[in-house]
């Protein structure tokens, strides 16, 4: 398994993760715990040593299915979670951030429980709390480091400007945010920011939520529950645009050899040596293919050729409903 380093100063990952919500919820066509417990135990077994959850996921079931899991072989893996995320339980779509020092020492205790583990690798806060300081955050991080609970520090879907308010306070070893063909917004300032910082970026939703695969046809394809269906980008006519553009994806895999998945994976790759993508999945099938996009390697032809098929800004729609958009910090 090749590695990338999480940070300048930070230990080394395998330079593919991978992202362990959809075996819990979201992305609920064909929910299988033996076939998600199957799926990390191949990762761990291909040197997948970076497993990214949060305490939101389920909410909480994820964390505790990757805890069992992982007994006994908690030391081969770089476990990164996630607190700040708050759900309504009178409101499934709610979505609400808490980045008070106290919410922060509840919620990791709460991890460390679920996950069966004294120490987690890698604490994201999943988003800022606009009524919080992020400096008082980060401090109250920075605490957890001290007292061992936690060893490095993230962000997740910040600013360039509130990420060197943050490192100012401990070093951020990893900013998390979406980032593929069809969300290229962090090319602005992000990016650049993690380079200057010697912060790793770890894209989630690698893939566009599926939708670079080629597999996704119609809206039809997704079961009720599947947060997709809620989704701008998968809607109406920005569906049918963005089916266009994916659709060229496809055509330039096609005549590479490879998947399209594993084309879209190997641009994100080639961004940056300090990016580590967190694909998601929870079957062996498509593990085993995202792994295979390490091995893809595009010229600059190839590159320049991508990038003109999905230039910035393409996708029809917002990568979130305008409610769950306000929680992220730009």
């Amino acid at each position: 398994m090749k590695q990338r380093q999480l940070g300048k100063n930070g230990p080394w990952v395998s330079a593919l993760g991978l992202g362990c919500m959809g075996m819990s919820e979201f992305y609920t066509q064909g929910m299988d715990e033996k076939e998600s417990l199957a799926t990390l135990d191949l990762a761990i077994e291909r040197g997948i040593t970076l497993l990214d959850t949060a305490d939101v996921y389920g909410p909480h079931t994820n964390e505790a299915l990757l805890g069992r899991a992982l007994q006994g072989r908690r030391d081969k893996v770089f476990l990164a979670t996630k607190f700040g995320i708050v759900r309504d339980a009178a409101d499934p779509g709610a979505r609400g951030s808490n980045g008070h020092p106290d919410y922060i020492r509840q919620s990791v205790e709460g991890s460390l429980q679920r996950l069966k583990t004294d120490v987690i690798d890698l604490y994201y806060q999943h988003r800022a709390d606009p009524n919080v300081p992020i400096e008082e955050s980060v401090g109250a991080l920075s605490d957890l480091v001290r007292e061992g609970k936690i060893r490095y520090i993230g962000m997740s879907e910040i600013s360039a400007a509130t990420l060197e308010r943050a490192h100012k306070v401990h070093p951020i070893s990893a900013l998390q945010s979406e980032y593929s063909l069809w969300s290229r917004e962090v090319e602005a300032s992000i990016l650049p920011a993690c380079a200057r910082l010697g912060v790793a970026f770890v894209p989630y939703s690698p893939l566009g939520r599926g939708f670079l695969t080629g597999a996704i046809r119609s809206p039809d394809d997704f079961a009720e529950n599947d947060f997709r269906k809620g989704n701008p980008r998968f809607q109406g006519e920005n569906f049918v645009k963005n089916l266009h553009l994916a659709d060229k994806v496809v055509e330039i895999s096609s005549g590479k050899g490879v998947k399209p998945s594993q084309l879209a994976l190997a641009w994100v790759l080639a961004q940056g040596e300090n990016i580590v993508p967190i694909p998601g999945t929870k079957r062996r099938t498509y593990l085993e293919e995202n792994i295979a996009a390490l091995d893809v390697i595009l010229n600059e032809a190839e590159l320049a050729a991508i990038e003109a098929a999905f230039p910035l800004n393409a996708a029809a729609g917002g990568r979130y409903t305008p409610a769950v958009m306000q929680l992220i910090d730009r």
